[in-house]
């Protein structure tokens, strides 16, 4: 079977028995009709990544050994980063469609930058996002949808824009999530949870690393305990957003020391692994020749018109056209461009790092417990 980010919450309201939700992902043949389903997102938990837990999570080693658990292969939408998928996860359509297309972009007409992680109300997210969400699908078919977020991200544009509709329940920091969210699933419906734990350490230490370890660790713990408090007509669905890789120093190309690739651009946007460049008036030929001769190898270096014709976005809708960049540069191998006259320095000091179209940022796993 093959599936995307995008089929996974249609797929859970047909097995909530919405009318006319599309079944792609068969979950209503593995479950059949459910009055709750469970779906937790653990960000950066990538398909590839899996093997690399070990001991630290035996629940899902288990799941990839096929003791537990139902294990399919996703893909994510591309840029394959958080803002992006979080929003193809709850419209179900590509990024193209929806308009969240990286996790920067540029505002068309104001050469201001809009971080989709700390975006407030400026664009309105109805505007800049404009596709219903499938928990306000749901809504509005009678069928509860409620989401345990982190306080914190309560409000902010970037929910709004993925998860309008639903009933937040906010969980302040300190307070026990995993017995918030398992408190939830007494109720019928849709409940999703959302867990940041094992890619902020995948981007501070590194994939494999102690403190990676322990993170999934606590993903696991929290996996274990929701499945101790299933209620019997409920089941459980973890996904992720992204995988990632690490990027060593030698791997690194930071645009803004190189004179050649500084060259001609007003604007930088996307991260290390997908730059968007908007360049100055009459320099897109010029910064397109430069960057594919510098790159050769390392790096897809595109058109905006070339990478939209690509399909890599879904069908684009001619106002989200603008938020890409002249040129798109998606890196290949191992390879992460730095802008450090652009982004805050932590940027540089991250270990890994995702947001390409090689499979161990793409791949992400479908596990179904129920």
């Amino acid at each position: 079977m093959t599936g995307s980010i995008c089929d996974i919450l249609p797929s859970t309201a047909a097995v909530l028995g919405a009318p006319g939700a599309p079944d792609v992902l068969g979950l209503c043949e593995r479950l059949g009709q459910r009055r709750r389903v469970v779906v937790v997102l653990v960000d950066g938990l990538g398909y590839h990544l899996l093997p690399h837990l070990g001991e630290a999570a035996p629940l899902l080693t288990s799941v990839l050994a096929g003791a537990t658990g139902d294990l399919t292969e996703l893909v994510c939408t591309f840029p394959s980063t958080t803002p992006t998928s979080l929003v193809s996860l709850g419209t179900g359509v590509p990024p193209g469609e929806h308009g969240v297309l990286g996790f920067t972009v540029d505002v068309p007409g104001t050469d201001r930058l809009l971080t989709h992680i700390a975006w407030g109300e400026d664009p309105s997210p109805a505007t800049w996002q404009p596709v219903p969400t499938w928990f306000e699908r749901l809504r509005d078919t009678g069928i509860g949808a409620r989401a345990v977020l982190p306080e914190m991200f309560v409000g902010s544009g970037l929910t709004e824009a993925a998860y309008r509709g639903a009933q937040f329940r906010p969980v302040a920091h300190g307070e026990p999530y995993r017995q918030q969210l398992a408190a939830e699933m007494n109720a019928p419906g849709l409940v999703y949870g959302y867990t940041a734990a094992l890619d902020h350490a995948a981007h501070v230490a590194g994939i494999g690393s102690p403190h990676w370890r322990a993170a999934a660790a606590n993903v696991d713990a929290l996996l274990r305990h929701l499945l101790d408090e299933l209620p019997g007509d409920a089941a459980l669905v973890v996904t992720a957003d992204h995988g990632g890789l690490n990027v060593p120093d030698e791997a690194r190309i930071d645009l803004d020391a190189d004179p050649d690739l500084r060259a001609g651009i007003a604007l930088v946007a996307g991260e290390p692994r997908v730059r968007y460049l908007h360049t100055d008036p009459g320099a897109t030929a010029d910064v397109l020749a430069a960057w594919t001769e510098r790159l050769a190898g390392r790096a897809l270096v595109q058109t905006r018109e070339q990478a939209v014709a690509s399909g890599v976005f879904g069908p684009v809708r001619s106002g989200n056209r603008a938020r890409i960049g002249d040129i798109v540069v998606t890196c290949t191998g191992d390879t992460a461009i730095l802008a450090t006259a652009h982004e805050p320095p932590q940027t540089a000091q991250l270990v890994g790092f995702h947001g390409g179209l090689t499979p161990v940022e793409t791949a992400i796993p479908l596990i179904v417990f129920g």
